[in-house]
């Protein structure tokens, strides 16, 4: 029996946008039934690309659209309170790209919004909904490597980015941390829960914005996270996990790994790949299915990406920056406010 089809909107044109689309394009339970740009040029040309049956030059229009079943929104960061508020406020159902907001203040008004009018709203978090990591979580948790005692993880990009770019521009929330950094920190919360002290150094550039930051996350338990996150120098994409009676490492792209291996004490290394039929490891496909998936069921959460989780991952970046110093104009203004 066939699912009920699902119609999406597409709020802004960029790169992940058109990644997010194309593999919307192959469910066949999933339409994309509008697209919204502050340039009508930009959203027809991404509609025609796309398949979109109604093209919009401003983001209210796509926000009051009534036959669209759930907007993705795809803005720089800097904007996901604004662009995703409007929506929810319109009645929509969202789906926010990550990391949800600037801060946890942004996030709250978003989670609020939710509530208040009764819609779904999720963080785009990916690599929770992944199939392979959701493996290596469901491990940890059935005790494969006992009590988790350390967890290391790391995402660089070697850049070099010039200051007009958008990962070194501080209107745009820019820096290594939030861009990059949310996921290690989002792995690491993932498997251990929020943290109960944070520690964090940078180095800053000369906008203001973190070029590379390493954190240190602890909890009571006595586990704690290396976290390290770059936009200087490339690096692995490695994560370990590490536990009382054993270890999981991801080799490279944690995130989206190709396999990990279970090393548990006294036995032989496990190699667990992931599976091709579940798609390319770029692929966002897993997280719009749990979407639909949840819609369907009539949630108003995910319970892979609750938002207790992605709140909790923004208390400890703000936390975060608190400790090594950026703060966004955007934030001057509203504390003004």
């Amino acid at each position: 029996m066939a699912e009920q089809t699902v119609r999406w909107g597409i709020l802004a044109t960029g790169g992940i946008a058109a990644a997010f689309a194309a593999d919307l394009v192959d469910l066949p339970d999933a339409e994309i039934t509008a697209v919204a740009s502050r340039r009508r040029e930009s959203a027809e040309a991404f509609g025609e690309r796309f398949g979109a049956a109604r093209a919009y030059g401003d983001w209210e229009s796509l926000a009051a659209d009534e036959d669209i079943d759930v907007v993705y929104v795809a803005t720089p960061h800097s904007a996901h309170r604004a662009a995703a508020g409007l929506c929810l406020e319109a009645g929509r159902n969202v789906l926010c790209e990550k990391p949800f907001t600037l801060n946890l203040r942004e996030t709250e008004e978003l989670v609020a919004l939710a509530r208040e009018h009764d819609r779904f709203l999720m963080e785009a978090m990916w690599m929770y909904c992944n199939p392979l990591v959701r493996r290596l979580k469901a491990l940890v948790n059935d005790g494969a490597i006992g009590e988790v005692r350390t967890v290391q993880a790391d995402f660089g990009l070697a850049g070099p980015f010039p200051a007009a770019h958008r990962l070194r521009d501080p209107a745009l929330g820019g820096g290594a941390l939030l861009d990059l950094g949310v996921y290690p920190v989002s792995f690491a919360q993932l498997l251990l829960g929020e943290p109960d002290a944070v520690a964090g150094s940078a180095l800053l550039s000369p906008e203001g914005v973190d070029l590379q930051t390493g954190a240190v996350l602890s909890w009571e338990s006595g586990a704690m996270a290396a976290l390290h996150c770059s936009i200087v120098g490339g690096t692995g994409g490695t994560a370990s996990v590490t536990g009382s009676r054993g270890r999981i490492d991801v080799p490279s792209g944690f995130f989206h790994p190709e396999r990990f291996v279970l090393r548990r004490d006294g036995r032989d290394p496990e190699e667990f790949p992931a599976d091709p039929a579940d798609g390319p490891r770029t692929t966002l496909r897993h997280e719009a299915v749990e979407v639909m998936r949840a819609l369907r069921a009539g949630e108003k959460e995910s319970p892979l990406v609750p938002l207790e989780g992605s709140l909790a991952v923004m208390r400890t970046l703000d936390a975060l920056r608190e400790r090594i110093g950026v703060r966004y104009p955007a934030e001057a203004v509203a504390a003004t406010v």
